[in-house]
C-alpha cells in the first residue's frame, strides 16, 4: 500500500532559464544535428568556465571515456586501474578498447584509494623499457581513470607524481563532479588560472556527462576535456566519423558517431549558465542535511574533502550499524513512501562480467556498499521534502533522545 505522499524523486532536472528559448533558434534556423552554432559554442563555454583550453563535445560520458582511451593510446591487452566503486561505464569503456582493468578500492570519500593506487603501483609492478608491468598479469599498466564519486575530488596529490614517474595516462572521469575544485593547491598541476582547478582539468584528459540525472544536462551528452591540442584535434575526428575529406568521403581510420547533436548543446548552453546557482542549492540542500540528521545516531553523511570544494551532487548517508539489513529496511520504507533512494552501485569486481579481473585489496569498499544511501538531491528539492526523508530515518533508525 503506497503512501498518499506526493513521490520525492532522487534527481531530476531543473529546465527554467533560456532552454526554450535556444531551442527555438535551432529550430528555426534547421540546426538540430550534429553541426550548428551551439555545439561549438557549448564548447567554447565550458572552456571558459572550467579552465581546460580544449573541449569536445560527445553523446554522452561514456562516448567520452572511450574516446579518450583511444586518444590516450590505451588497446588490446593493456590495463588500466579503475574504483571498484563506480558507475559501471568507465570499466565498460576499458573493455571497449580491449584492455582489462584493474579494480582498486576506495577512501572514506567513496572515491580511489591513493594509498592502495601508490602500494600497487610501487609493490605489484615492474618498470621495464618505459613500460609499467603488472607483475602478476604480465601486462602493461596504461592509464588510471580516477572518479570523483557523487562530485567529491579524489585525492590526486599522491598519485600524480608516479603516473608522470611511470608515464601513466591519467583520465578523470569527472561526469558527477562538474564545478567540483581543489582548493589551495598543494603541487604545480593544481595551480593553473589561480587558486581554483576544477576536476576533469588535472588529467591528461577529463570526461563530463549531462546525462538527465547530473546537475547540468542536455538529456543525454558527455564532454571531453584536455589542454593538449593534438589530443583534442584526434578526439574531434574521432568523434566525426574519422571523415579525412568531406566532399569525397573518405576516412582514415575507425571513427565513431560520437558528436553531440545541436539541439542538445543548446540545452546545454541554457544550463551552464545556471551552473553557480545549482551547486549553490546543491551545498545548502547538505547542509540542511547534515543539520538535519545531526540528532540521529549512528548516521553520517559523505563531506566534501578538505582539499577541495564540492558541488555536492549526491547527498550519500552511511550507517554506521546495521549494515545490510538495516539499509534494505530503509530502501523498503523509502519505496512505501514514494521517495526515491538507492544503494551505491554493485561494486564492479563483484559483477558476472568482470569477475576474473585483478580487484587489489578490496576492503574498505564492501563495507560501504553494504551501508551507503543515495537521499534525494535535485536542485528543485523543499525543505519539507527533506524533513520528510529525514523523518523516515529517525524513525527507521531511532532518534537521540
Amino acid at each position: 500500500m503506497h503512501s498518499s505522499h506526493k513521490p520525492i524523486p532522487l534527481s531530476v532536472p531543473s529546465l527554467q532559464g533560456n532552454e526554450l528559448k535556444y531551442l527555438e533558434e535551432c529550430i528555426e534556423t534547421n540546426w538540430v544535428s550534429s553541426a550548428g552554432p551551439f555545439v561549438s559554442r557549448f564548447e567554447e563555454e565550458i572552456t571558459k568556465k572550467l579552465g581546460a583550453r580544449y573541449a569536445v563535445a560527445c553523446v554522452n560520458g561514456t562516448s567520452a571515456l572511450h574516446i579518450s582511451l583511444i586518444v590516450a593510446g590505451v588497446g588490446p591487452g593493456d590495463e588500466v586501474i579503475v574504483p571498484t566503486l563506480t558507475f559501471i561505464a568507465p570499466v565498460n569503456a576499458v573493455r571497449y578498447v580491449g584492455a582489462e582493468p584493474v579494480f582498486m578500492d576506495c577512501d572514506d570519500s567513496l572515491n580511489l584509494d591513493p594509498e592502495k593506487f601508490c602500494d600497487f603501483i610501487e609493490k605489484g609492478c615492474d618498470f621495464r623499457k618505459d613500460r609499467l608491468i603488472n607483475r602478476e598479469s604480465g601486462r602493461r599498466i596504461a592509464a588510471v581513470i580516477p572518479v570523483h564519486i557523487f562530485g567529491h575530488p579524489v585525492n590526486l596529490e599522491p598519485i600524480l607524481p608516479l603516473v608522470r614517474k611511470y608515464r601513466l595516462k591519467l583520465i578523470e572521469d569527472a561526469t558527477e563532479s562538474i564545478g567540483s575544485f581543489y582548493k589551495n593547491p598543494p603541487i604545480p598541476p593544481f595551480t593553473k588560472g589561480g587558486e581554483r582547478r576544477f576536476t576533469g582539468t588535472i588529467g591528461d584528459l577529463g570526461c563530463l556527462s549531462f546525462n538527465g540525472n547530473k546537475l547540468i544536462t542536455t538529456g543525454g551528452g558527455g564532454m571531453i576535456l584536455t589542454d593538449d591540442e593534438a589530443l583534442a584535434k584526434r578526439a574531434r575526428h574521432l568523434t566525426t566519423q574519422a571523415k579525412s575529406d568531406e566532399l569525397t568521403f573518405r576516412h582514415d581510420e575507425v571513427g565513431y558517431n560520437y558528436r553531440l547533436p545541436n539541439l542538445l548543446a543548446a540545452v546545454g548552453c541554457a544550463q551552464l549558465e545556471q551552473l553557480d546557482r545549482f551547486i549553490g542549492i546543491k551545498r545548502s540542500n547538505f547542509q540542511k542535511y547534515r543539520e538535519r540528521l545531526s540528532r540521529v545516531p549512528s548516521v553520517r553523511l559523505v563531506e566534501e574533502p578538505d582539499y577541495a570544494e564540492s558541488n555536492y551532487w549526491c547527498t550519500t548517508l552511511l550507517l554506521e550499524k546495521g549494515g545490510v539489513t538495516l539499509r534494505d529496511r530503509l530502501l523498503s520504507s523509502f519505496r512505501e513512501e514514494r521517495i526515491e533512494c538507492r544503494p551505491v552501485w554493485m561494486l564492479n569486481h563483484c559483477q558476472s562480467i568482470y569477475q576474473g579481473a585483478l580487484a587489489y585489496r578490496i576492503e574498505k569498499a564492501d563495507r560501504l556498499w553494504e551501508t551507503a544511501l543515495s537521499l534525494p538531491s535535485s536542485v528543485s528539492l523543499s525543505e519539507g521534502e527533506i524533513d520528510r526523508v529525514v523523518n523516515l530515518i529517525a524513525r527507521e533508525v531511532g532518534a537521540r533522545r
